[in-house]
């Protein structure tokens, strides 16, 4: 079993992410509070102050906010990662929304890997992994389109050696495919001199059950005489 994790450089690029975030916000409150400060120079003082008091609110909310969001930023990092086993392959991603999905060797049907400009920059890579009506999904995360309909996918987000996990994945797939793993018929011939061995035994008990029968019958003549 080999575990993989995502790279240092893809918690930097979540990291930015979460940066350009707040950085809007912070914009986006500038903006709001000017413009209140101009408009609000007619309203009545209780106007003004509710205003005042729905400002204080939303900046203090926002300050409270960014220990959170960078926590959940970091956690959604280090609870991220991917394990190649000798049959399947597991993917674990989320925090709030905990999505797991294994998918099976015999199973996968297409391997993929995508590099866009700033993933390359940094080094990073993403590797698709789809199958074909199998590889069980707990919180499935890649239903999309028509395509959901027969495949599940699954995604390495961020990792630096994506060639190599592909490899290792298509490797893996070969060992299993060539060890027939699935594709046996687990049905096998009953042992020869079964069939006449129930034959006799279906003979015994008619005749058993014959005699039985004649018993009764005369038990019953009997009871009828008397």
């Amino acid at each position: 079993m080999q575990v993989f994790r995502a790279a240092e450089n893809f918690y930097r690029l979540l990291l930015a992410r979460w940066g350009i975030k707040q950085v809007s916000a912070v914009i986006g409150i500038v903006v709001s509070l000017t413009l209140l400060a101009h408009v609000g120079r007619n309203w009545s003082p209780k106007v003004q102050l509710l205003v005042q008091v729905a400002e204080w609110l939303g900046v203090a909310s926002f300050v409270m906010q960014i220990p959170f969001t960078f926590l959940m930023v970091r956690l959604d990092y280090e609870l991220r990662w991917y394990i190649v086993t000798d049959r399947s392959l597991r993917i674990r991603s989320g925090l709030l929304h905990v999505r797991e999905m294994t998918m099976t060797f015999a199973n996968i049907q297409h391997l993929s890997v995508h590099q866009g400009p700033l993933q390359r920059l940094l080094g990073l890579y993403d590797l698709t992994v789809r199958t074909a009506g199998g590889g069980g999904a707990e919180g499935d995360e890649t239903h999309h389109g028509a395509e959901s309909s027969v495949t599940h996918i699954g995604h390495f987000h961020g990792v630096e050696n994506a060639p190599a996990i592909r490899d290792l994945i298509l490797e893996r797939m070969k060992r299993v495919r060539d060890a027939g793993l699935g594709d046996t018929d687990d049905t096998t011939s009953p042992p020869d001199g079964s069939a006449k061995e129930a034959t006799d035994s279906l003979k015994d008990f008619r005749a058993a059950l014959a005699e039985v029968l004649a018993e009764t019958g005369k038990l019953r003549q009997l009871l009828v005489k008397r």
